[in-house]
């Protein structure tokens, strides 16, 4: 199969790389279990650049692999898609984890306190925790949030 780019598909394509693989290595680098599978195809991309006018987008590196160049981790374009996901991925992952923390309190007290009637559906319930966070940081940001640390002894 032959795939042909222009050198403003190439450099996209090159772009989408670059979120990739930050998204592959964002907490573990090289370290990440998943680099390898994506390392190959990385560099097979990044060997293109002449081929398609981007030689300016990629560098070699120490250890004589190819390596973005400096200017796509400098593009404010993708400073901002990244940004923006980091961002959305802290709001949604503060409210899964205080509603899950919440709805298990909620469920403790109840059968601590052995209370009889219907199970309550954990599902809904889940989401109205949610949509309150929801609510609450849409509203006041992290302004009324409050840290409550034990005291050690």
């Amino acid at each position: 199969m032959k795939v042909s780019f222009t050198q403003k598909e190439y450099s996209r394509l090159m772009e989408l790389v670059h979120l990739g693989m930050r998204a592959v290595m964002s907490r573990q680098g090289g370290e990440s279990p998943h680099f390898e599978r994506y390392t190959a195809i990385e560099q097979k991309i990044l060997g293109l650049a002449e081929v398609f006018g981007c030689s300016d987008m990629v560098n070699v590196g120490r250890d004589g692999k190819l390596i973005q160049a400096s200017k796509i981790d400098e593009d404010e374009r993708l400073r901002k898609i990244v940004g923006e996901s980091d961002n959305g991925i802290f709001w949604d992952e503060l409210v899964a984890r205080l509603a899950d923390r919440d709805l298990g309190v909620e469920q403790t007290m109840s059968s601590l306190a052995m209370q009889d009637g219907p199970p309550i559906n954990a599902d809904a319930r889940l989401k109205e925790i949610e949509d309150a966070y929801w609510e609450e940081f849409e509203k006041y940001d992290l302004a009324r949030v409050l840290v409550m640390r034990a005291s050690r002894g």
